[in-house]
């Protein structure tokens, strides 16, 4: 197996990782983890907010 096969080989597999993350992200089953996800900070700061008012 020369170098150049094996860089071949590599970009392949590079290649299909990528696509794979491709599909994976923008697939319609990820979209409500990601929705959950995406207010994960907004719910800690209303967390923080809250138990910041419990002290006073």
């Amino acid at each position: 197996m020369d170098a150049g096969l094996l860089g071949a080989f590599g970009t392949v597999t590079a290649l299909i990782a990528f696509l794979a993350v491709v599909v994976w992200a923008y697939g319609k089953g990820a979209k409500p983890g990601f929705d959950a996800a995406s207010r994960l900070p907004l719910e800690d700061e209303q967390r923080r907010t809250d138990d910041e008012g419990d002290r006073r």
